[in-house]
């Protein structure tokens, strides 16, 4: 292993993501001793965009979120896993704040660190600083913790007892390649999120399908924060409500067609 490089294995899984997965391999291929790509059956040339970039390349047939990513912590090299998604870029100042936490005698104080997921729009460089942030864990050790295998529910669960930390700087997310991109992708996932529903059980009240449209609009807008980005932003928050809005319509379709709505 080089010395300038940190005992991190950065996996990312990925399907027909040649126009952004280049920018993510590069930025993690900085710093992390190993870059993993798990993909799906891409069919534009990810595979030859990864490796170009230095990661190595490994099929998987998708199964789900929870399953893919820990079918990647699985083939990872070091305890020290990094997560982030095909569409998703670590800017300099991250890779040196995780460069920081190995630098200390002893290594990282915690197992398992939050690093905030900022969304980043068409046209911008960087977020906005305002932009909507989640924070999940995406630096943290196989050994004390490991994704869900959930499908559609993407987390990392830690063992008991394991206390995150929280960095500072944010990963640039840069989700949304046109309003027309993003809806196709909503649309897909309301199908995985209806799937998911019926797996567990779950049956929400269809009172809610007429409010929760307007209601996710709200949250979108306001609640995170989408005014700030004008325009663009009121249409983003809009796809956004129509994807809550289909996964509930189709929550009820499939009850309906097994009797039980």
């Amino acid at each position: 292993m080089s010395t300038a490089r940190l005992p991190v294995s950065a996996f990312i899984i990925a399907r027909n993501e040649a126009d952004r997965i280049g920018a993510t391999v590069r930025a993690v291929a900085a710093f992390a001793d190993e870059v993993l790509v798990v993909d799906s059956g891409s069919t534009d040339g990810t595979v030859a965009v990864a490796e170009a970039e230095g990661a190595r390349v490994v099929y998987n047939q998708w199964s789900g979120y929870g399953p893919q990513k820990r079918f990647a912590e699985e083939l990872c090299r070091h305890d020290w896993l990094l997560n982030v998604d095909a569409d998703e870029v670590v800017p300099p100042a991250l890779a040196a704040e995780i460069g920081r936490l190995f630098a200390r005698p002893g290594g990282p104080e915690r197992d398992a660190y939050r690093i905030g997921i900022a969304e980043t729009f068409p046209g911008e460089g960087a977020p906005h600083r305002l932009a909507y942030t989640l924070h999940p864990v995406r630096l943290y050790r196989r050994s004390r913790g490991r994704y869900s295998p959930s499908p559609v529910h993407d987390r990392v669960d830690l063992a008991p007892g394991v206390r995150s930390g929280r960095l500072r700087a944010v990963i640039h997310h840069f989700s949304v390649r046109s309003l027309g991109d993003q809806v196709a992708k909503l649309n897909r996932y309301s199908d995985q999120q209806a799937d998911d529903l019926a797996a567990r059980g779950v049956m929400i009240p269809t009172w809610r399908i007429f409010v929760e449209l307007p209601a996710a609009f709200l949250k979108a807008y306001f609640g995170r924060r989408h005014f700030v980005r004008g325009t663009y932003g009121f249409l983003t928050a809009m796809n956004y409500a129509i994807s809550r809005h289909l996964r509930l319509a189709k929550h009820i379709e499939r009850r309906r067609r097994s009797g039980e709505g």
